[in-house]
């Protein structure tokens, strides 16, 4: 995160655009949220489904990869995969190559879960893709507020 001030003031446009990116965001988060828990279980069970599934290439992830995936804490992914776990939605494996990690892998009741959740949210995905394409294109490239 830069500690210096931008080279550039920002206007209006610049806080319009923030201000309505953040709002459409954040309708998406809750519509996400909303629905997650009206599956039975928490919006963070949902991520880590996933990105379990969404993994590039393979269907598995180990705990480090997903912690880094969920910009959350090792220890914090270790206890949301068990409480996964504990539902019958993901298994944990010995690491392939290197005993001490732990591989993740979908269950069948966690990828029908996960079908499920993600086609509810393809139209509210869609939607936030067309939106956020079009708001800062009026506003010059060459911004600091667009850095970092």
């Amino acid at each position: 995160m830069p500690d210096s001030a931008p080279s550039t003031l920002l206007g209006k446009p610049e806080y319009e655009a923030l201000a309505d990116f953040r709002y459409r965001l954040r309708r998406f988060l809750r519509f996400s949220e909303e629905l997650t828990q009206s599956q039975g279980i928490t919006p963070l069970q949902y991520l880590l489904l996933l990105q379990i599934k969404g993994y590039p290439g393979r269907e598995w992830a180990t705990i480090a990869e997903l912690a880094e995936r969920l910009q959350a804490h090792h220890h914090g992914v270790v206890a949301l995969t068990s409480r996964c776990e504990k539902a019958g939605l993901v298994a944990r494996r010995p690491g392939r190559d290197d005993k001490r990690c732990v591989e993740v892998y979908l269950l069948p009741k966690g990828e029908e879960l996960l079908q499920r959740l993600a086609y509810m949210h393809r139209d509210q995905v869609t939607e936030l893709q067309r939106v956020l394409s079009v708001p800062f294109e009026h506003l010059p490239a060459h911004s600091d507020f667009f850095v970092g």
